[in-house]
């Protein structure tokens, strides 16, 4: 994982529109970061719907949401649609923030070794900087987690 207080890796990758976005789009607002598996799978569904769910509150605090996984646009088009999901998702097939962000790691499921990509949150400054790390996030309790952070800042 990347640090706090460490410059986060810039990077171009597209939304579920096609549009090409770059953390560098962001200059100037703060960005929650947030790093999945996989689009309609249960951690990552109700991960993505808390976001949903806490979005207005990011809003009001002028805080981007971007989530990112290995995933198509296509596919980020279904899974945006079907939850009704008002932020950001990019895809990036060719692990390129993925492996930037150091979220591209071993895991064990059912003692099957693999790599994938680890669910990961970062909160990034205005000026483009690392301010906030949850290397572990949980999903139903991640978007909550962020707001409570914010919210004692």
């Amino acid at each position: 994982m990347l640090a706090a207080k460490t410059k986060a890796p810039d990077f171009t990758l597209s939304d579920k529109e096609g549009n090409a976005v770059s953390l560098a789009d962001f200059r100037g607002k703060k960005v929650v970061l947030y790093f999945y598996p996989k689009d309609n799978t249960p951690g990552c569904s109700k991960q993505a719907c808390a976001f949903a769910g806490a979005y207005e509150e990011f809003k009001k605090r002028d805080v981007a949401v971007v989530g990112i996984s290995k995933d198509s646009i296509a596919s980020h088009q279904k899974f945006a649609d079907k939850y009704n999901l008002p932020f950001i998702l990019l895809s990036d097939p060719e692990l390129i923030a993925i492996k930037a962000y150091d979220v591209w790691q071993e895991k064990k499921l059912y003692g099957k070794v693999s790599m994938g990509v680890v669910r990961a949150t970062y909160l990034i400054d205005e000026e483009g900087n690392i301010e906030h790390v949850i290397p572990k996030a949980k999903p139903d309790t991640n978007a909550a987690e962020i707001l409570e952070y914010l919210q004692s800042m």
